[in-house]
């Protein structure tokens, strides 16, 4: 039951405190998750040119598109003594439209929507007709000023809303309009809203279903959110669409990808196996 997933986004280069740089983003934690799913991955990205963290995404992806750009999107993130983050923007890729995509691709039945720096152009979201189509919206809610601290946009369009299935996102990236998760709840068939250790809320055409999350010791919580989306999506086809088993499934990747730190934390294909017998055995 293997398909293509078609992942479009920026790959990013994470700076790490005291120097060095880190492979990281929605494309990055998103494609292995598919591959350990099974299925064959596309990317279409862009990146500096010879940029040797793309070889740690080799191999998961079966087909890749990389528009050159004078600089990898780059993030760096400051935490103060509490633990809060301030988010900063070093770098960015080029933009990725409608043209940009081979039209071979366009067929791909599953279509993941992964943008980081507003990189992804809303319109191509109408060019996939016959495909699933997932959204993690936090790169449309991002704004940033010369200095490259990042801030909360507002985002929301019905007219392409309307070809998107699936969106997934965190309380905390509506944190300053939480008005939002109304608005998505009742222009996608499907909406995910996730709150970490305590579940989250699935809509089906506005109708909520809590759903809870397995309690794991937590080592570093990044990609959590996209390996839970990455999962929603993968899982899909193989659960019959039953949305709630889906939940189940990308709930238990998701807890299980804070056990490990960074990209240590994509679930094997063992672990995928486990979560799908979890719910088989429903």
């Amino acid at each position: 039951m293997a398909q293509s997933y078609l992942l479009i986004g920026h790959i990013t280069a994470d700076l790490i405190a005291g120097g060095g740089r880190r492979l990281g983003g929605t494309v990055s934690y998103a494609a292995p998750v598919a591959r350990a799913f099974g299925h064959e991955v596309r990317v279409l990205t862009s990146a500096a040119e010879g940029e040797p963290l793309l070889a740690d995404l080799d191999p998961y992806i079966s087909e890749q598109v990389v528009l050159p750009a004078q600089s990898t999107s780059t993030f760096e993130n400051i935490y103060d003594t509490q633990g809060r983050r301030t988010q900063y923007i070093r770098g960015v890729a080029a933009p990725l439209r409608v043209q940009d995509i081979p039209p071979a691709w366009l067929s791909t039945p599953l279509v993941h929507l992964a943008p980081l720096t507003g990189e992804v152009d809303p319109q191509i979201a109408h060019a996939f007709r016959d495909s699933t189509v997932l959204l993690t919206l936090q790169g449309w809610l991002r704004r940033w000023g010369d200095d490259g601290r990042v801030h909360f946009k507002r985002w929301f369009d019905a007219d392409v809303l309307k070809d998107i299935d699936i969106v997934v996102f965190s309380e905390e990236d509506i944190a300053e309009a939480p008005d939002l998760e109304q608005a998505f709840a009742g222009a996608v068939e499907h909406l995910f809203v996730t709150q970490a250790a305590r579940g989250g809320t699935y809509y089906h055409n506005g109708q909520p279903h809590h759903y809870d999350t397995p309690q794991f010791e937590e080592v570093n919580s990044t990609g959590a959110g996209d390996v839970f989306a990455a999962s929603v999506l993968s899982s899909m086809n193989l659960l019959n669409n039953d949305m709630l088993a889906v939940a189940k499934v990308a709930a238990f990747l998701g807890a299980t990808a804070i056990t490990r730190p960074w990209l240590e934390g994509v679930p094997t294909p063992e672990e995928v196996q486990m979560a799908l017998g979890l719910v088989q055995k429903l």
